[in-house]
């Protein structure tokens, strides 16, 4: 772990220093400007720590640990969004909402980086996260495992709320990028296009604050009919 030698002690700082003795990670001081180059963030707060990489699971797996707990799946998928700050705040709110895995496009879409680390504010430690060859092919996979596959889109006649019985089944809500929305072959093998009502001027939420909405319309219905 590496620290910027002109941090002001403060109690974030010890909490941290304290966290990295007791788990016997070394610790070095370098330049401010070390930090700062090696960061590759905005902003950074004067420590940056090595960790491991994120570990991949199969969606195969997902699917098949739902089939032997008997638990009801709810998943998030997202399609086509590049913006890593949009993609950490998706990540923190499918955390929050309890999601058991996020399934990435390995192509065509952002994946974790340290811009999208940070906006998750820690979630990524936290999720299980699929990394498919295709979407459209891991969408097929899923309806094929009884998993209802719900597409967001603004141009949807129905609204998201009021998802129902369909909420308490095997689910997974699929988010398309901000402008472009959901691809066409996404979109089309979707059993369901559903939208977030607007009643504004504007015409559209950005896509983490879709995300929280829908995911949490999820929880909502759940918890009213478990």
């Amino acid at each position: 772990m590496l620290i910027a030698s002109d941090n002001e002690t403060n109690p974030v700082i010890g909490e941290i220093l304290e966290l990295a003795r007791s788990q016997r990670v070394p610790v070095r001081e370098v330049s401010r400007r070390d930090i700062d180059e090696q960061a590759r963030s905005e902003a950074p707060q004067g420590v940056i720590a090595h960790a491991e990489p994120l570990e991949e699971t199969l969606l195969d797996e997902v699917l098949a640990t739902a089939t032997e707990s008997g638990n009801k799946l709810f998943l998030v998928a997202v399609d086509g969004v590049t913006d890593p700050g949009n993609l950490g705040a998706i990540l923190r709110s499918c955390d929050g909402a309890g999601v058991d895995a996020v399934i990435l496009p390995r192509h065509r879409a952002v994946h974790v980086t340290p811009s999208a680390a940070k906006a998750s504010a820690g979630a990524i430690e936290y999720l299980t996260m699929c990394v498919v060859p295709g979407l459209p092919t891991a969408i097929q996979q899923l309806r094929d495992a009884n998993v209802w596959v719900v597409g967001l889109d603004d141009a949807a006649d129905k609204p998201v709320f009021g998802l129902g019985d369909l909420a308490r089944e095997h689910i997974c809500l699929v988010l398309g990028a901000e402008g472009p929305g959901l691809s066409r072959l996404v979109r089309e093998r979707c059993d369901l296009i559903l939208s977030i009502p607007m009643n504004g001027a504007l015409s559209s939420l950005n896509v983490s604050a879709a995300a929280a909405l829908a995911t949490y319309e999820v929880v909502r219905a759940r918890r009213e009919h478990p």
